[in-house]
């Protein structure tokens, strides 16, 4: 099974896409995942990956394409794949079907999550991670139980995206809203497109996808 997890930054879309590669025989395919990798190598082309991110800007299609054509190769026969954040744009959607027919698969379900944007805000600004293992908090929804120690390791440090202010984040939605929700109706077109409240908690959104993947 291929499927589109669509939806705004900081919908929810990585947690979910972790949660069903969890349940099922599917790898997450994360273009954020991959971008961040080129700008933690430090490489020419990290640091124009960086200043287009920082921007609240979408890097160009061919170099995404790119991206997911070789994550492809990776993938054994039998695993399907969960597109996360990716494609973005008509010309990706396009690109997309490309790389998949070119290897006798096709995409069986898009999933957009759909939010409220002013709570997309508060949401994406209040967030924060432990520096040494990664886990998330929040300003407003989860403080570590005890001020600055993280639950999970103990650590001390704390770190937050430069990215995550409300800026880059209304910027990103009126990205999405211009370039990546017209590409839905070409899935509506093929009845495989299924729109779920993505504010709820997670193990609800959780639920309803994974009601729409048992259909």
């Amino acid at each position: 099974m291929d499927i589109i997890l669509l939806g705004p930054p900081g919908a929810g879309k990585g947690t979910q896409a972790q949660r069903i590669e969890a349940n099922h025989a599917m790898v997450q395919l994360s273009t954020g995942d991959m971008l961040r990798a080129a700008v933690k190598s430090g490489s020419d082309l990290g640091k124009q990956v960086q200043a287009v991110m920082d921007a609240g800007e979408l890097v160009s299609d061919d170099l995404v394409s790119a991206l997911i054509n070789d994550r492809l190769d990776q993938l054994g026969p039998d695993a399907g794949a969960i597109f996360d954040g990716y494609p973005r744009t008509e010309a990706q959607a396009r690109s997309l079907d490309d790389l998949l027919a070119q290897r006798g698969r096709q995409l069986d379900h898009v999933i957009e999550l759909q939010v409220d944007e002013d709570a997309l805000v508060d949401r994406i600004t209040g967030r924060f991670t432990c520096a040494r293992c990664g886990e998330g908090y929040h300003d407003r929804y989860k403080l570590p139980q005890v001020e600055n120690t993280c639950d999970e390791c103990g650590g001390h440090e704390f770190k937050r995206r430069p990215d995550d202010n409300e800026q880059t984040v209304r910027t990103r939605m009126a990205e999405y809203r211009a370039k990546t929700a017209p590409i839905l109706p070409i899935y509506d077109q093929r009845g495989i497109v299924s729109r779920i409240d993505g504010m709820g908690s997670m193990d609800a959104v959780q639920a309803e996808i994974e009601r729409i993947l048992r259909d």
